[in-house]
């Protein structure tokens, strides 16, 4: 029903197409297999595997791909588990139409989109990073070899695209892979993420 809901909500709209729809995660990453997206909308509560787990596996695969979460939780801890695992924004499943639209359009185009009460949340625990039950206090987080090639590069002060140009990939992959090394790290700017690095010996 509500995969019905929101298809009707995007339905006639010039330039938001549904290629796909799923009921589960294993469901949906056969879907992406056969057929392409820009932008997956996901639940977080879902039978297999969770919104997180998938949101997650769906950045491995597709670096590219855009991720919003629609979900009727609005802690910080489902939150901050959507934006770690690669969301771009995230809204209630009691948005309107016209916000549904609003977020689907920015993240899209390659912004962010977050419901405001969902944005409060945000601000208010932006001191507090979440703790990592899987990483003890102080260890460094683990970033891929492409994010610390990136990280490599942003610490010598080169712009995205530079960094697309250098390693012959597209800008948008490096601002999805730049987006994932400053939620890893929760690092707050570029000088906060190289002191992190530093730190921790991840750049040369």
């Amino acid at each position: 029903m509500l995969i019905e809901g929101i298809k009707t909500l995007l339905r006639g709209e010039p330039d938001v197409r549904v290629v796909a729809e799923a009921n589960s995660g294993a469901a949906a990453l056969a879907a992406l297999e056969k057929t392409p997206a820009d932008l997956a909308l996901l639940d977080i509560n879902m039978p297999q595997m969770s919104g997180i787990e998938l949101c997650a596996e769906l950045r491995r695969r597709y670096p590219n791909l855009r991720m919003l979460a629609l979900s009727m939780f609005e802690d910080h801890s489902s939150i901050q588990g959507m934006l770690q695992a690669g969301a771009s924004g995230y809204i209630l499943k009691n948005t309107s139409k016209t916000e549904l639209l609003a977020a689907v359009r920015r993240i899209a185009a390659g912004h962010t989109y977050f419901t405001p009460s969902v944005a409060t949340t945000i601000l208010d625990h932006a001191g507090a990073p979440a703790p990592d039950p899987h990483r003890p206090d102080g260890t460094a987080v683990s970033l891929s070899t492409r994010e610390r090639e990136i990280l490599q590069l942003i610490a010598q002060e080169l712009s995205n695209q530079q960094i697309a140009d250098k390693l012959f990939i597209s800008e948008r992959t490096v601002e999805t892979h730049r987006k994932n090394i400053f939620f890893k790290t929760q690092s707050k700017s570029v000088v906060g993420l190289i002191q992190y690095a530093i730190r921790h010996e991840l750049i040369k």
